[in-house]
């Protein structure tokens, strides 16, 4: 694969900017649409870095358009099958976000973000060593790290502003944000697309050890599947070969970035450190082959 021009930030001049996010820029196309660029920045412990990795951003546009299409059986998401030609007029502003760009229905986005966890990794293996518990939910004693946890849990979090950290919430949290009906939902959905991903994705030689899933409503509050969907940015990805319980694995996400940042003397607040260009080059590198072995 060609590795694209790098895009750290869009700027276009024929639609109005809606929104920035840590990774993606949103325009208004209309009533009922939206433009979403995924450009190449990176965030690591909820902190932007000040340099992009070439070609992240047409990577995860990639990955999760396949999701997206192999999930719509499941639920509906934002996605709409409209040509990028017909709602950008301007030659150059589409030659800026060719490949990192889609078309989407405008949904109310919820402010929960659906984390699934089917290995005893990260802040989760760091809780059950304090606790022996992930977020509250009792787990048995005597698992290792890397391990699979007896089934997949859900443990939401809240939607925190840029530059600030989401916070683990409970499912009754989740209740007295959404609603009963839709916060059973969420986490029902949020379980079943990770199991049917996970067969998946093994099959192909890569686990999913965890993620999270981004839902919306429209006016009738229907749930959507929204934002982006099983990708190196959202999961971690461990490679079969290497896999190993009692160790953190090698994985082909972000996770390479923060392994790199957690050697270094810094705080986890902006500004973040500036990466060398051996290390972005082979994290651009790693979400390549993810995307490679999975589509």
């Amino acid at each position: 694969m060609n590795i694209p021009e790098t895009l750290y930030e869009s700027s276009l001049s024929s639609l109005r900017l809606l929104a920035k996010g840590k990774v993606r820029d949103i325009y208004e196309i209309d009533e009922d649409y939206m433009l979403i660029v995924t450009t190449d920045r990176l965030s690591a412990f909820d902190v932007i870095l000040p340099e992009p990795i070439p070609g992240k951003g047409c990577v995860l546009t990639n990955v999760s358009n396949f999701w997206f299409y192999k999930t719509n059986a499941l639920i509906a998401n934002h996605l709409k099958n409209i040509p990028l030609e017909a709602v950008i007029p301007n030659d150059a502003d589409l030659a800026q976000v060719q490949g990192r760009a889609i078309v989407v229905k405008r949904l109310t986005p919820l402010p929960v973000e659906a984390i699934v966890r089917g290995y005893l990794i990260g802040s989760g293996w760091k809780d059950y060593q304090k606790t022996g518990k992930i977020c509250d939910l009792q787990l048995p004693e005597g698992l290792r790290q890397a391990q699979k946890l007896p089934e997949a849990l859900y443990t939401p979090s809240s939607k925190a502003e840029i530059g600030a950290h989401d916070e683990n919430i409970s499912f009754e949290r989740t209740v007295e944000l959404l609603g009963l009906e839709i916060a059973k939902k969420v986490r029902d959905m949020s379980l079943k697309i990770y199991q049917e991903a996970s067969d998946y994705a093994i099959e192909r030689g890569i686990i999913i050890a965890d993620t999270k899933f981004e839902f919306g409503v429209d006016s009738r509050n229907k749930l959507y599947l929204i934002d982006e969907v099983l990708t190196p940015d959202s999961s971690r990805f461990w490679a079969i070969e290497h896999y190993k319980v009692g160790i953190s694995p090698p994985s082909f996400d972000k996770q390479y970035i923060r392994d790199y940042l957690e050697n270094l003397e810094w705080d986890k607040t902006a500004p973040a450190p500036i990466l060398p260009e051996s290390v972005r080059l082979k994290c651009a590198e790693k979400y390549r082959e993810a995307e490679e072995k999975l589509i």
